[in-house]
């Protein structure tokens, strides 16, 4: 492979991984938000 196509099969893996990672980042707020969120009515009942 010339060092052209691996920085662009590089530069793809990276822009993924960031992805991916953004992803992860909002599931686990998402998560946390819901737990919060049951926490909070167990409280009031």
């Amino acid at each position: 492979m010339t060092p052209e196509e691996l920085e662009a099969i590089r530069a793809r893996q990276k822009s993924r991984a960031i992805v991916t990672g953004l992803l992860l980042g909002f599931l686990v707020i998402l998560f946390f938000a819901i737990t919060l969120a049951k926490i909070g009515a167990s409280h009031n009942i």
